[in-house]
């Protein structure tokens, strides 16, 4: 799947690792969060960048005590329906401070990608065949917001109430 990252494509040099999977020695790589709290001490050893993914059930508060280890956090969106993941980004920017990449995985839908920038995603794993130029216009063309997230941009209501 392409990349997008900072309004463009990127290269994308983690590795996803199934839980029974042998880990490449010097690729970075992501992780399921069983297989980080099975083998903790093994991968935290290791030399090369690491990552986790968090599924749907798996609320960041699974990690929050070992995300200096992280360099990338990756949310599984298992359904367009599954709003879970826009909650575990601000969450892992708000409360628990990270500071990494945080990347949205599985269905990851234009119609989402301005919300979860905004909740604090820097990093999409979109469909093949995307166009950069649909993620920007996408990304942009709200004007006005109704949630309330920590990017500045004040609400509808605000704004409507000299908030």
């Amino acid at each position: 799947m392409p990349l997008i990252k900072n309004g463009d494509f990127a290269d994308n040099d983690w590795v996803m690792v199934g839980d029974e999977d042998a880990l490449p020695t010097d690729a970075p790589v992501i992780v399921s969060a069983s297989r980080w709290q099975a083998e903790r001490e093994t991968l935290a050893g290791r030399n090369a960048p690491l990552g986790v993914k968090l599924e749907a059930g798996e609320a960041p508060e699974l990690i929050a005590d070992d995300l200096d280890r992280f360099q990338l956090v990756a949310v599984n969106f298992p359904a367009f329906k599954d709003g879970r993941g826009f909650s575990y980004a601000s969450l892992l920017r708000d409360r628990y401070g990270f500071d990494g990449e945080v990347r949205a995985v599985g269905e990851v839908l234009r119609d989402q990608w301005s919300l979860m920038l905004r909740c604090g995603f820097d990093a999409f794993d979109v469909a093949d065949g995307t166009k950069i130029e649909a993620f920007n216009e996408a990304i942009g063309e709200l004007s006005h917001v109704y949630q309330a997230t920590n990017d500045g941009r004040k609400t509808v209501w605000q704004l409507r109430h000299g908030g």
